[in-house]
């Protein structure tokens, strides 16, 4: 391992000489929002004596009076060592209520190729004395870069740098806590209040270094204990260890592990309960029924703290558009198995598609955002989406009518571009119209949807790296369908494979339900949410994605185990949370809670339920 260093001391790259290109940190040249302010080894301490930062790279500070931080760095063995001491100078007892140490992982999306060279996933472990960040180059090649607490513990980690101005397309600042009790004390499931007496000192130690492998980094750690499983029905048993435990209420469950560390398991109720459950309150409080018809049959988000359906406002992202559509499609797979009030559901399902046709498609086909929402263009990711509910209808009810629709909506998203698009859910929906075209006599419209499809996957298997920006630049929902779209075709098995590598690298080997093979996306807080928090959101319903892939290519234990943990997004009577944020806290503001706003995480149900036909 080859760490550079700054003039001031700072660790500013780690190379390794099968990847010479790749930074692993953020650089000041290139990365403009990243200043010395973030630099490697600075951060904060919030007393009970008051509160400061430190920004230097070794030495002595005192960033607060009375409590003197002292840094020390050495290399050998191929790793970096640092040792963090805080040392109670006063002569009282001192309470640190906050201790942030910043990671500067380049954890940023500037565009596809720059992303799967210079770029990683940092993925992040903050159990207490077992903790480590793990930076794992976002090709899925290489060797990766780890961070391991050698003496004293992490309880939670916190981001900075997340705002308007930064956006969608940077992960942040990453900074782990020792404690961030001072400012979010439930975060984590209890962040400890670390006392020192007068002449007393609290002691991290990090260890930083190259491993060959995700699996090699993983043993370098010293996990106390094996957790094969994270999630179970109610009343099952789940072995942490040597013990089993169990529970029969729905929720997360922090769970103590030797050594003074902590993770969480979740204890779900049943699938086709909790499925009724969420249908019948979709119905309940998803619609706006003080609203005419048709337009009373619509599905808007709704705020779980007021009570009230939430408007559009305005806002893309709140429309009774787009992903709402996770609310009609949930309720068409219940319908599909004889889940939930027949009756209610088709009420419910023929006056949305009389809705969707007034408000939300075009004659031609071309799909809307929201009934009253203006576009300057129409937005391609909602096409796939009308054309899967359009054709489920027909598969519902037999209306040649729904079929033609569906067809036409995908027609027309051909015609507007969508071969350069990695659209949702896109190759699954061609191949279910073109097999039920097949089926109702049309099988030369049939062939002219397959067809597309295959100059489809063609065309992004020669791309390469050169993925084209979407909403965002790069991000796990543009390579999820990118292996749903080469695994329907079939004909391009490297870049498939390839691919594959790039996907699995979103998702970190955490032993936390949140956490573990989970995709990482952390903006959708701020665009979907009400409370308008950027910075990572686990599990968010689209890491499903990477569930539905792995099915169409065999891997269905890791597929299920997604899917199973998107579940603890939902509440025991079948509320919902659009976002939970993460981390402690983002930009100062206390996070580790969910949105109140439930919106598009119907997703996760519905998919989960596309991907199971046998049941």
């Amino acid at each position: 391992m080859t760490a550079s260093f700054h003039p001031d001391g700072f660790p500013l790259r780690f190379t390794h000489p099968d990847l010479p290109g790749h930074p692993f940190l953020l650089q000041e040249e290139s990365d403009r929002w990243h200043t010395p302010a973030h630099r490697w080894g600075s951060g904060f301490a919030i007393t009970s004596r008051g509160s400061g930062r430190w920004n230097a790279a070794s030495g002595a500070h005192e960033p607060v009076p009375g409590l003197t931080l002292t840094i020390a760095r050495t290399t050998g063995g191929n790793a970096l060592t640092e040792t963090y001491t805080w040392l109670n100078t006063g002569d009282s007892a001192l309470t640190l209520g906050s201790l942030a140490v910043s990671l500067p992982i380049r954890d940023v999306y500037d565009d596809a190729e720059d992303a799967l060279t210079r770029a990683c996933h940092a993925h992040v472990w903050t159990g207490g004395a077992w903790s480590w960040l793990l930076a794992q180059p976002m090709s899925g090649e290489g060797p990766v870069l780890g961070t391991i607490v050698r003496e004293g513990a992490l309880w939670a980690y916190s981001v900075e740098s997340r705002n308007i101005g930064s956006g969608s397309n940077v992960r942040g600042h990453i900074l782990l806590h020792v404690t961030d009790h001072a400012r979010n004390p439930a975060a984590f499931g209890g962040q400890p209040e670390i006392v020192l007496e007068p002449g007393r000192a609290y002691v991290l130690r990090l260890e930083t270094g190259f491993h060959d492998s995700v699996e090699a980094f993983l043993t370098a750690t010293r996990p106390p204990v094996a957790i094969d499983r994270l999630v179970a029905e109610t009343g099952q048993t789940l072995r942490v260890g040597d013990r089993e435990i169990t529970s029969h209420e729905h929720g997360e469950l922090h769970v103590e592990l030797p050594g003074g560390s902590r993770t969480s398991v979740l204890f779900h109720t049943p699938r086709r309960e909790l499925v009724e459950r969420r249908v019948a309150r979709v119905l309940a409080d998803h619609r706006p029924l003080h609203l005419d018809v048709p337009e009373r049959h619509a599905f808007v988000p709704y705020d779980n703290a007021t009570g009230l359906t939430q408007p559009a406002n305005g806002w893309g992202d709140w429309t009774d558009g787009a992903e709402r559509l996770a609310m009609p499609t949930l309720l068409q797979q219940a319908r599909l198995r004889g889940w939930g009030d027949a009756s209610a559901i088709d009420e419910a399902l023929h006056g949305w598609s009389a809705f969707a046709r007034k408000w939300l498609v075009e004659e031609d086909g071309t799909v809307r955002r929201g009934s009253h929402f203006p576009e300057r263009q129409p937005r391609l990711y909602n096409f796939p989406w009308l054309a899967h509910f359009f054709a489920d209808q027909f598969k519902l009810y037999g209306e040649a009518a729904d079929l033609d629709l569906a067809a036409r909506v995908i027609e027309r998203a051909y015609t507007l571009g969508a071969i350069d698009h990695l659209l949702l859910g896109f190759p699954e929906v061609i191949l279910q119209v073109a097999g039920q075209l097949d089926e109702n006599d049309q099988p030369g419209r049939a062939a002219g949807l397959r067809d597309s499809l295959t100059k489809h996957a063609a065309h992004f298997a020669r791309l390469g790296h050169a993925l084209p920006s979407h909403e965002v630049n790069y991000e796990q929902s543009m390579v999820a369908p990118l292996v749903s779209l080469l695994a329907a075709d079939g004909g391009h098995p490297e870049a498939l494979e390839r691919a594959l590598r790039w996907l699995r690298a979103f998702g970190g080997p955490q032993p936390h339900v949140r956490l573990r093979d989970i995709g990482i996306r952390h903006w959708d807080g701020f665009w979907f949410g009400r409370d308008r928090l950027y910075g990572d959101v686990f599990p968010h319903y689209w890491s499903v994605l990477t569930a539905v892939a792995l099915s169409q290519v065999g891997e269905r234990e890791s597929a299920q185990a997604i899917f199973r943990a998107n579940l603890v997004n939902y509440t025991a009577d079948a509320s919902a949370t659009c976002a939970f944020v993460m981390p402690s806290c983002v930009e100062g503001l206390p996070a580790h809670r969910p949105d109140p706003l439930a919106n598009d995480q119907d997703w996760a149900l519905t998919l989960w339920l596309r991907s199971t036909h046998e049941e």
